[in-house]
C-alpha cells in the first residue's frame, strides 16, 4: 500500500515538475517572442540613399575626445569597429577645417595625415557588413583659442557671444570668447571648407556625410535669430537664416551625391545657448520644405528631453515628418520598444541610440538575444584622453 502511494506521489511529482518547467518555458518563449517581435522591424535591412544597412540601429554621433592633437588614431578605429553591429555608425563632430576645432581632442579630416588615419576606422567597420558616414561639424563661437591651431580664428555668423565655459586642456574652464563676424568671403570660404571635407571623406572610404546642424555649433548659428543678427541676405528672415545652411548642403550633395548626403537638426535644442525664439516652429517647417526639395538621403532629428532639455513638439515632429519624402532618423533616449513603435507607426525610418552603445559595445547583439544590457557607466569619464572606458568595455 505504502509502495502503491509513493509510487503515485513520485508519479505525481514528475508530472508536476514536467508541467511546471512546461510552464516556465512557455512563459519563456512567450517573453521571447515579445522580444522578438521588438526588434523585427528594427533589426529590417532598408536602403538609406545609395547604401544598403543590415539592420535600422544607428549608432548615433557623440564626442568622445579622443583625438590627440585633432588627429585621428588607431584607439578611435578600434571603437568604431567594436560598435560595427550597427547598420549605420554616425562618428564624433569632425571638423572641416582649422576654425571649427572648438573642443579639445575632437578630429579634423582637412590635413593629409588626418585623411589618411580615417581609412583605419572606415576599413575597419566595413568588415563587419556596417556603413559609416562621417559628421562634419564646424563649431563656430563654441570655441577657444587654447583649443585651436595657431592662424585660425573663431567665426560666427555675428559678433554675439556664447553664454557658459569652454574646457581647455591648457587652463581648464574658460568663458567662451566674442566670436568675429564672418564676411562674405568668409562664408564663401566656409562653403569650400565644408565641401572639401566631405570629399576628403569619401576618398577614404566613409559612405556618406552627415551634415550638424545642430546642438548650437556654427549651422544652427546661423539659423536663431539670437545667434544671428546680419542685415544681409544671410540675416533677418527666415529664409535668409536657413539660406547658409541649405548652401553648403547643395554644395556637398552636388559634390558627393545626394545618396550620400544628410543633416542632422535639434529643434527646441538649448545646448550652446540656443535660446528658443517665436518662429522656431516656422523655422524648421520652411528648412525641411527646402530640403525635401534638394533630395538628400536623410534628416536626423535629435530630440533631448532625456537630457532635460525641452521636447520637440509632436505637432513639428509630425510637420517635418509630412515636409521630407526621404529618410527620417530619429534619435533621443530611445529604448528598443520605442523604436520600434516609431517606425512600425511611421514616424521614423531608422533609430540612432547614443549612450548605451557607450558601455555596451555589441548592443545590437544584446538585443537580439534578449541579453542584459549593462548599467555601468562613468559619465565623468566620457571626454577625457584615456583609453580607459572608450575601448576597454567587455564585447
Amino acid at each position: 500500500m505504502k509502495s502503491s502511494l509513493l509510487s503515485q506521489s513520485v508519479k505525481f511529482f514528475i508530472l508536476n515538475t514536467i508541467y511546471s518547467v512546461k510552464k516556465v518555458k512557455d512563459s519563456l518563449l512567450k517573453m521571447r517572442k515579445l522580444k522578438v517581435d521588438a526588434f523585427e522591424k528594427v533589426n529590417a535591412p532598408i536602403k538609406l540613399g545609395t547604401v544598403f544597412l543590415k539592420n535600422r540601429i544607428i549608432l548615433s554621433t557623440m564626442t568622445r575626445c579622443r583625438a590627440v592633437c585633432n588627429q585621428p588614431n588607431e584607439h578611435m578605429a578600434e571603437y568604431y569597429k567594436q560598435r560595427s553591429g550597427a547598420g549605420l555608425i554616425i562618428t564624433e563632430g569632425t571638423s572641416p577645417s582649422p576654425n571649427g576645432l572648438g573642443y579639445s581632442r575632437i578630429p579634423g579630416i582637412y590635413t593629409k595625415k588626418q585623411i589618411n588615419a580615417w581609412e583605419n576606422t572606415t576599413s575597419g567597420v566595413h568588415k563587419d557588413g556596417s556603413k559609416i558616414f562621417v559628421k562634419l561639424m564646424h563649431t563656430g563661437r563654441l570655441s577657444h583659442s587654447l583649443n585651436m591651431p595657431e592662424g585660425s580664428q573663431i567665426i560666427a555668423p555675428s559678433a554675439v557671444k556664447a553664454t557658459g565655459k569652454i574646457w581647455t586642456d591648457y587652463r581648464q574652464m574658460q568663458d567662451f570668447p566674442m566670436p568675429k563676424e564672418m564676411t562674405l568671403e568668409d562664408i564663401r570660404h566656409t562653403k569650400i571648407e565644408y565641401v572639401t571635407a566631405a570629399r576628403n571623406a569619401l576618398k577614404v572610404g566613409f559612405d556618406g556625410v552627415e551634415l550638424n546642424a545642430a546642438n548650437g555649433y556654427l549651422l544652427e548659428q546661423f539659423l536663431s535669430p539670437y545667434s544671428n543678427i546680419r542685415n544681409d541676405i544671410y540675416g533677418g528672415s527666415i529664409e535668409n537664416r536657413c539660406r547658409f545652411v541649405i548652401e553648403v548642403l547643395t554644395a556637398i550633395s552636388e559634390e558627393i551625391g545626394q545618396g550620400k548626403t544628410g543633416i542632422r537638426l535639434s529643434p527646441y535644442g538649448i545646448a550652446g545657448d540656443m535660446k528658443h525664439y517665436p518662429e522656431i516652429d516656422a523655422t524648421y517647417q520652411y528648412l525641411s520644405e527646402q530640403l525635401n526639395n534638394l533630395e538628400i538621403s536623410f534628416l536626423h532629428i535629435v530630440d533631448h528631453l532625456a537630457m532635460g532639455e525641452p521636447m520637440v513638439p509632436m505637432a513639428l515632429m509630425k510637420q517635418i515628418r509630412n515636409n521630407f519624402k526621404n529618410t527620417i532618423i530619429l534619435s533621443g533616449g530611445y529604448d528598443i520598444e520605442r523604436a520600434e513603435n516609431d517606425i512600425k507607426c511611421g514616424l521614423a525610418d531608422l533609430v540612432a541610440f547614443g549612450r548605451p552603445f557607450i558601455n555596451n559595445p555589441n548592443i545590437v547583439e544584446k538585443l537580439k538575444n534578449s541579453w542584459p544590457l549593462s548599467q555601468d557607466l562613468k559619465i565623468k569619464l566620457f571626454y577625457t584622453a584615456a583609453k580607459i572606458e572608450y575601448t576597454k568595455y567587455p564585447v
